[in-house]
């Protein structure tokens, strides 16, 4: 396989690809070249030191050294590699297979993996050198099968990744048979971290390959490579080190190059992407604070690099909450609902770049505190319950811990106290204090939801953001959760961004209603009007598809048709207009601003619907 040019845009890369292009070309053209020297013996010239002649001296048949090692570079370059990939390939066939055989198949291969594993691989492959008797053969098979276990166990760990994805599901349910899914589905997928480890392996496997011709349980006579050419030197070391210290260099310089080959892959594929940011400026200051908000958002843009460009899924949002509001957030998948709260909670990943023109929790500009300072306040004024609860707890910690070590990390509080808190916590959401000493896996999912729920309240927040925490759950816990969450911000009056698919539940449960599509917010009103008073072509069209029990059955239900704007490639005008039925020219122009209709309702749409009418649906 071609280096790729993209692992060697540092300059440091390209040192290892000219050391191995350099052993490339000793191997092509060293027999020929110097193939003659290094076999004809000159028995007057026998043991001699350097000289100008022969640099590294000459061996006890007059052969110059120099020429020997330069014509070992072939054999021992077949050799080792051989071996590596010999091996590299059973291992990983041998790995991969757990992830498409049966259960007890796959018991017995993890088992012998194991095993494989309790030996050492140098001892494994001296032992079996001399079972497979001494010569270049043995050596290489005795290596190879040495590395299958390391390369299986790594195989098996990248397969295993790959054996719980949908596709492989899907893949299962066509009845593909298992080669197949081996070939297509797994190998793949787990291609990039083997090639890593392959070529680092393979300058391993140059210096063991060295190390048993030098216990003359490799390549043997009238044979040579590298290591048998250690061993002949070793014995006039110190009279002539020159003879001996020459093949020692030469496996250095081949599994250097070899190792930092590896090393370079490793970089590229960490640093791969062809749009890196650029270091985002130091956040300006925030605008003037409004009384009476919990939080306060202007101009919020989020921007992420990915490998055909930039992408902005968040722009230019516009949000404030006040102090025992319930803010529900909808819309459809990708419209940027979570990534406005995960930014809001300092949480995108570390290349994601973010920008805003204000941003206040409970008064504080986060733009003016130091980076502790704003992990500090997050972490005791804002409180963040996520989608699926079974991955947001830690399996291997037991509730009270999870509950605990915030409010003793930020308040400093003791063991007892903490606990005491924790049981109250618990109380608060209705659970028993025996949850305390369960594990995530032993609770129910609305359990852990509850959890979750009792962990935010731990540090008293003013914000609780509520990423779709009825999703995962059944009709009648969504109804338990969203009445905790009712309870919680009548008695604490802390704010509560809800995020949600469900426009019913929304429009049910919350006080006000922002509609996101594309990235922005294109409509917030209240959540009475929302069934009926929506102004949002696409805000009508998400509430005309909600099933209702008086639709005709005969009707298929209503959706929302096209699909949402490629972020890669947004247009210059509304990002609806190609979905609106209402769309006229300029809407592909311009793109409408957040207007206020009246003190309380604001649309973004330069044809709002009037409140009679209804949107055509399909």
């Amino acid at each position: 396989m071609p280096l790729p040019t993209r692992y060697l845009r540092s300059p440091m890369a390209w040192i290892p690809a000219i050391m191995l292009t350099s052993l490339v070309v000793l191997a092509l053209v060293g027999p020929l070249l110097w193939g003659a020297a290094a076999e004809l013996p000159d028995p007057s010239a026998v043991l001699q030191s350097p000289s100008a002649a022969h640099p590294f001296g000459t061996d006890n048949l007059g052969r110059d050294v120099l020429a020997r090692v330069l014509t070992a570079t072939r054999p021992s370059l077949l050799l080792a590699l051989a071996a590596v990939l010999l091996g590299a390939t059973t291992g990983v066939l041998l790995g991969a297979a757990t992830a498409v055989v049966g259960r007890r198949a796959r018991r017995l291969l993890a088992a012998l993996i194991n095993l494989l594993l309790a030996f050492p691989a140098l001892l494994v492959a001296m032992f079996l050198a001399v079972v497979f008797g001494a010569g270049a053969g043995g050596a290489t098979l005795a290596l190879a099968v040495a590395a299958v276990p390391g390369f299986a166990r790594l195989a098996q760990t990248l397969a295993a990744a790959v054996a719980g994805t949908d596709h492989l599901a899907a893949a299962r349910v066509l009845g593909l048979r298992r080669h197949r899914l081996l070939w297509r589905h797994i190998l793949p997928n787990i291609a990039e971290p083997l090639l890593l480890s392959t070529t680092t392996a393979a300058g391993t496997g140059l210096v063991a390959l060295a190390g048993l011709s030098f216990l003359g349980l490799g390549v043997q006579p009238p044979g040579y490579d590298w290591g048998q050419l250690l061993n002949q030197g070793l014995d006039r070391i110190y009279a002539d080190p020159l003879p001996a210290l020459a093949p020692g260099l030469a496996v250095l310089y081949a599994a250097v190059a070899f190792q930092l080959l590896g090393e370079a892959l490793a970089g590229g594929v960490a640093r791969r992407s062809p749009a890196p940011p650029t270091p985002a400026p130091p956040p300006a200051p925030s605008g003037p604070a409004e009384d009476g908000l919990v939080l306060q958002v202007e101009d919020l843009t989020v921007e992420l690099p990915t490998p055909e460009g930039v992408i902005r899924p968040v722009r230019g949002v516009s949000l404030s909450l006040r102090a025992g509001e319930i803010v529900g957030l909808v819309g459809e998948s990708g419209s940027g609902k979570s990534l406005t709260a995960l930014a809001v909670a300092d949480l995108l990943p570390d290349r994601a770049r973010v920008s805003r023109r204000t941003l206040r929790l409970l008064g504080t500009d986060l733009a003016a505190l130091t980076p502790k300072e704003r992990e500090h306040h997050l972490a005791t004024g804002l409180a963040v319950i996520f989608q699926n609860p079974a991955s947001a707890l830690n399996p291997s910690l037991r509730i009270a811990t999870q509950l605990t070590e915030t409010l003793r990390a930020h308040r400093g509080a003791s063991r007892a106290q903490a606990s005491a808190e924790a049981s109250a916590a618990l109380e608060r959401v209705a659970l028993p204090r025996a949850v305390l000493r369960a594990r995530p896996h032993q609770l129910s999912g609305g359990q852990r939801q509850r959890v979750l729920i009792a962990a935010g309240l731990m540090v008293r927040p003013g914000l609780i953001i509520a990423d779709e925490p009825t999703t995962a759950l059944d009709v009648t816990v969504q109804r338990q959760i969203t009445r905790l969450l009712s309870d919680i911000r009548r008695d604490t009056s802390a704010a509560v961004l809800f995020i949600s698919h469900d426009v019913a539940l929304v429009g049910e449960f919350c006080d006000r209603v922002l509609v996101m599509y594309a990235g922005t917010i294109v409509e917030s009103l209240p959540a009475d009007r929302l069934a009926c008073g929506a102004r949002h072509p696409y805000t009508r069209a998400l509430v005309a598809s909600v099933p209702d029990l008086a639709a005709d059955r005969d009707r298929p239900l209503p959706t929302v048709e096209g699909t949402p704007p490629d972020p890669l490639a947004p247009a210059p005008g509304c990002p609806f207009e190609p979905r609106c039925p209402r769309r006229r020219g300029n809407c592909a122009e311009q793109a409408p601003p957040l207007e206020d209709l009246d003190a309380v309702h604001q649309v973004a749409c330069w044809y709002p619907v009037p409140v009679t009418a209804e949107v055509v649906t399909s």
